[in-house]
């Protein structure tokens, strides 16, 4: 094996943290979720090097191994990175472990945690509308005798749901290994945890058609409370079957 394979995480913070080039270090993924780390869990850091910087940390690129997985980008791409894309919550919730730039690693990083106005406004128009097509779908096919399809488009609302409820609060939506440790500290505005995850189980698992309307009629309650209710009319008569009349 060689030294490389054999690199801690230890040692290269130590080594990136002597290298000028390097401006900032941050840590993602379960070692940046207090309580979510097991004895599987490795260090996922990104490497952010300065402009145009020459430095041998690049013989690092794309080191993966099973205690340390390395992503060395330039600090333009650093900013750009999830805005948008998969990558923004884990960026919302990394761990500054270097930053040479007077906070602004770490001003970055808030950055991505937070949606603008606009960005919500945009983002949860079509979640939306995503979600009232798989609700609908979903309750369309339990009363038609379906109940595979049923069950199948009750789990692809759930998705589509969570995306919409953390838009609306302007926050990107966590992963699923996530959504717990999320909730828990970071409550959605309006929305009981326990009782949240309790619907969102209970659905992903049975698709239960009384459980899907109950929670959306406190959905578009907040839906049309922030300004969204022209996504719900569109649906016309089809909002029926939604709300169970």
């Amino acid at each position: 094996m060689t030294a490389e394979h054999r690199l801690t995480y230890e040692a290269f913070v130590e080594l990136a943290s002597a290298d000028p080039a390097v401006v900032g270090l941050v840590l993602k993924g379960s070692r940046a979720h207090a309580g979510m780390t097991t004895e599987h869990s490795d260090h996922d850091l990104y490497v952010v090097l300065a402009e145009g910087a020459s430095t041998p940390l690049t013989r690092y690129a794309g080191h993966r191994t099973r205690e340390l997985d390395l992503v060395l980008l330039s600090l333009d791409s650093f900013r750009d990175l999830g805005m948008p894309g998969f990558e923004r919550y884990a960026l919302a919730r990394a761990r500054v472990v270097l930053d040479r730039l007077d906070g602004d690693i770490g001003r970055i990083l808030a950055a991505k945690a937070r949606l603008t106005a606009d960005e919500a406004s945009r983002a949860a128009a079509p979640w939306l509308d995503a979600y009232a097509n798989s609700l609908y779908r979903s309750l369309k096919n339990d009363r038609d005798g379906h109940g595979l399809a049923a069950r199948l488009d009750a789990t692809d609302s759930i998705g589509h749901l969570l995306e919409l409820l953390f838009a609306l609060d302007r926050r990107p939506r966590p992963y699923n290994k996530y959504l717990e440790w999320e909730l828990a500290r970071y409550p959605l505005p309006g929305w009981d945890t326990d009782e949240l995850l309790d619907a969102v189980g209970r659905i992903s698992g049975s698709g239960d058609a009384s459980a899907q309307r109950r929670l959306f009629a406190r959905v578009e309650e907040a839906a049309r409370r922030h300004g969204h209710g022209e996504v719900l009319d569109a649906w016309g008569e089809d909002l029926e079957l939604m709300r169970g009349r």
